[in-house]
């Protein structure tokens, strides 16, 4: 049984300021924390300091912007629509998206992995609203029409002018979805060593885990299209955003596949929040907003590297 100082840091842990963590503490007196027993929190306990630093729920916040990002442009791919208003709801102010349609997949196959990879994504909002409670942020403003131009015209598969829609066809989509699932896996794990309280560690692990598996079923089904050049030239685009060293790496060649992207150990590599940043704001500089969030990203960790 957890001791009363444990489950108040964990509560204090959980959300990003003390109003939210009051709410929190209200809630799951009520709901979550039954084991503990009402009278081992006690309503007058004095409330704790909030920790130094980066708080969980403030990662965890960060995570949620990708996981809007990213649900909303499989669930327009996979179901021709977006979130419901009931999921976008949130501190901070809530934006529309702009673009996004059905996709006319020609192979079934692809078309099972849009919608599977649509429920997970649906799946890790509605599960980072409920972890976070009243802290969770809102859906910030989303461009899933005009960015993906900027990254394609960026990675050289258009002409400036040019436009690129990753609904026209499944190619198309792909190459769009891998613009996002590698930098999901990068993000995820760069994030883990700020996490704080091991529950919530565990669940990012789970949802690292998942993406690794929608990366790399991005990456085989491109490399299986034979369009590993246009990938690699997306890595290259990617690279070129997050920062000096070279880390970014594309699927490989027609003689020789590289559908895990792992250093000489076998290891996956870590971006920072700042460094995802660059990667969806389109901009290899300091800013707080730009490309697939044109208005930035709600919560406290917003600035890119």
């Amino acid at each position: 049984m957890f001791g009363k100082s444990v489950v108040t840091n964990m509560i204090n842990r959980s959300a990003e300021n003390e109003a939210d963590r009051r709410l929190f503490l209200k809630s799951a007196g009520v709901a979550g924390l039954g084991v503990v027993g009402a009278s081992a929190l006690g309503g007058a306990a004095p409330a704790m300091a909030a920790p130094k630093g980066i708080t969980d729920g403030a990662v965890l916040n960060f995570a949620l912007n990708l996981e809007y990002l990213e649900a909303e442009f499989y669930s327009y791919a996979a179901f021709g629509k977006g979130l419901s208003d009931n999921l976008t709801t949130g501190k901070g102010k809530r934006g529309g998206v702009k673009g996004g349609r059905a996709v006319p997949f020609a192979t079934p196959a692809i078309k099972n992995y849009a919608v599977e990879i649509a429920n997970d994504e649906l799946d890790h909002v509605k599960f980072l609203r409920k972890a976070l409670g009243g802290a969770k942020v809102s859906r910030p403003s989303i461009d899933i029409q005009g960015s993906f131009t900027a990254a394609a015209t960026a990675a050289g598969l258009i002409k400036p002018g040019e436009t690129f829609d990753p609904y026209a066809n499944e190619d198309n989509f792909l190459l769009a979805a891998f613009v996002f699932e590698d930098v999901g896996v990068t993000a995820y794990k760069g994030a883990a060593p700020l996490i704080q309280n091991k529950t919530y560690l565990e669940a990012a692990a789970g949802i690292l885990a998942v993406e690794a598996y929608h990366a790399g079923i991005v990456r085989s089904a491109l490399y299986s299209k034979g369009l590993n050049e246009a990938a690699d030239a997306i890595s290259a685009a990617r690279d070129s955003l997050d920062g000096k060293k070279d880390l970014d790496q594309g699927i490989g060649t027609a003689s020789k596949a590289n559908l895990v992207p792992t250093d000489k150990n076998g290891v996956a590599f870590s971006r920072s929040a700042g460094q995802v940043l660059n990667v969806v704001y389109l901009n290899p500089k300091k800013t707080t907003k730009g490309g697939f969030f044109p208005k930035g990203v709600n919560g406290v960790i917003n600035t890119s590297a």
